[in-house]
């Protein structure tokens, strides 16, 4: 989930919203924010830069911790159909209870309708269309919400009405809620995060927070707490004390957008769910069955052999102006195609001296982004190597999403030809992508009698983006584990439809 900070904003291009800022990277750049930034060139020398956002928003993971000498562990499973979550946890403690047996709690994906999409005959506007969800219960007595779990975001909402609507919170409904003063500490420190700064509403002296995003959508409303049961509320588990905005006012630029609830931030900001409830590890493979899959946390022996190889998380102590210091950033340090290493310096590969040019492993973002000079090295490798065996679709103006400019021609009902694949090399760790994740097929875009498919990934500099992204689509049968304690994040291969069975879920 991609935010907006405190800028003035404008429509620009092709391009939802531009914020004005100045940078002096190659025309580039980066905004330290909690939420997943990323910053772009100047639109005119003579004005503050303004540049475009990610917007692969409302989409997805991350969740709930415990204490060091607990052992618990809680497995999501994300499931295209029906789905529930259950979890133990205290409210006061803001940990979880320590379950004798390990529990298994559902997500599921949600694909917006391609109908609900904007697009153009030669430009399809960047507009993420699958979501990871959890179904939990939220207040007293507990009302069911869908919420998009965002490892690039922090502080989780919902969206408050009192209206009956199956896609609302029901604030007046629920007697545990409390709402966050103005003078409490956390509206005045612990939102030190937030791109968006909480303000005081004058007339309740209520704590008042705003969210952007990258495609024109938005949200307001005041800082709330409420109890959160996560799962089987006929169990005996105490319901979580959590802390969220109550969003009354919102607006979604889709045609048909609501869909979920509200959002689960889950990135190391201070006021996300990960951070509440201490989480220290968790892990999450995503199968190529429909995007379904299962997220562990805690820590466990797996029922099955699995080498992780793992690479630390880039930690910045100097506080750069254009560095998301609690975002997953890892260090990219080559990329391969087939077997040929592509010339990349490794100066383009790294921050700069502000923070520009970070790698980040974002389950809420669907596709890959490198930067600009990169991608396009990556793009002449890829088409020679595949010359006779793809058709290129040589149409310059067509751009998949703003920012997918590689595309190819494939006869319908015919498999993708096999192609090399693509290997993402970190610090002592490997991503390979391969097969139909490299390539997408792009919905209503006909050539006679063949379908239109894209290169999975995207160049930043069209967006623009100023930061190296690490989508969900390309953690499809990739068990990845995060952890927290040690810092660092690991990548193995692994059939994740074959893990979940070996751990009582089929997908």
């Amino acid at each position: 989930m991609i935010m907006l900070p405190p800028q003035s904003y404008s429509f620009v291009a092709a391009y939802p919203l531009a914020l004005k800022w100045d940078h002096p990277r190659e025309e580039q750049k980066t905004f330290h924010s909690t939420f997943t930034f990323f910053h772009c060139r100047p639109k005119a020398p003579q004005n503050p830069q303004s540049f475009h956002i990610n917007p692969s928003l409302l989409s997805p993971l991350r969740l709930l911790a415990t204490p060091t000498m607990a052992i618990p562990l809680l497995i999501f499973s994300i499931l295209l159909f029906q789905s529930t979550l259950s979890l133990s946890v205290r409210p006061k403690s803001l940990s979880l209870t320590n379950p004798k047996q390990p529990l298994i709690f559902p997500l599921k994906t949600q694909t917006i309708p391609p109908s609900s999409l904007p697009s153009s005959s030669s430009k399809l506007r960047f507009h993420h269309n699958v979501t990871l969800t959890v179904s939990l219960s939220v207040g007293t007595p507990p009302q069911n919400v869908t919420m998009v779990l965002d490892t690039g975001s922090e502080l989780s909402w919902l969206h408050c009405s009192n209206t009956p609507s199956p896609v609302s919170f029901r604030p007046k409904l629920s007697s545990s809620l409390s709402s966050i003063p103005c003078s409490s500490q956390m509206c005045t420190a612990q939102t030190r995060d937030l791109p968006i700064p909480a303000t005081c509403d004058k007339s309740s002296h209520l704590c008042h927070v705003s969210l952007s995003y990258s495609d024109a959508s938005s949200s307001e409303g005041t800082l709330s707490s409420d109890l959160f049961r996560l799962g089987d509320m006929s169990s005996s588990s105490s319901p979580l004390r959590t802390t969220f905005g109550c969003m009354t006012n919102t607006f979604d630029s889709a045609s048909d957008s609501s869909f979920t609830t509200g959002l689960l931030g889950m990135n190391r900001g201070a006021l996300s769910f990960v951070t509440q409830t201490k989480t220290r590890r968790f892990s999450y493979c995503i199968s190529d069955r429909d995007s379904s899959g299962m997220l562990l946390i805690g820590s466990t022996d797996l029922p099955f052999p699995l080498t992780i190889n793992y690479t630390p998380f880039v930690q910045i102590s100097l506080p750069l102006p254009y560095f998301d210091r609690v975002a997953y950033s890892v260090q990219l340090e080559g990329i391969r195609v087939g077997s040929t290493l592509l010339p990349i310096p490794k100066s383009l590969l790294a921050p700069d001296h502000t923070g520009a040019g970070q790698t980040m492993v974002d389950s809420g973002t669907q596709f890959t982004f490198l930067l600009g000079e990169p991608y396009n090295i990556l793009k002449t490798e890829f088409l020679r190597q595949t010359k006779g065996i793809l058709t290129p679709l040589n149409e310059p103006d067509f751009v998949f999403q703003g920012a997918f400019d590689m595309c190819f021609k494939i006869p319908e009902g015919k498999t993708v030809p096999s192609v090399p694949r693509v290997v993402l090399m970190f610090s002592g760790a490997e991503m390979a992508v391969e097969g139909e994740r490299l390539l997408y097929k792009v919905h209503g875009e006909k050539r006679g009698g063949d379908g239109v498919w894209c290169f999975t990934f995207g160049n930043s500099d069209l967006v623009p983006i100023s930061a190296f992204i690490i989508g969900h689509h390309h953690q499809q049968n990739v068990w990845v584990e995060y952890d927290l304690e040690k810092g660092r994040v690991g990548f193995a291969p692994v059939k994740c439809d074959v893990a979940s069975q070996k751990l009582g879920l089929v997908l």
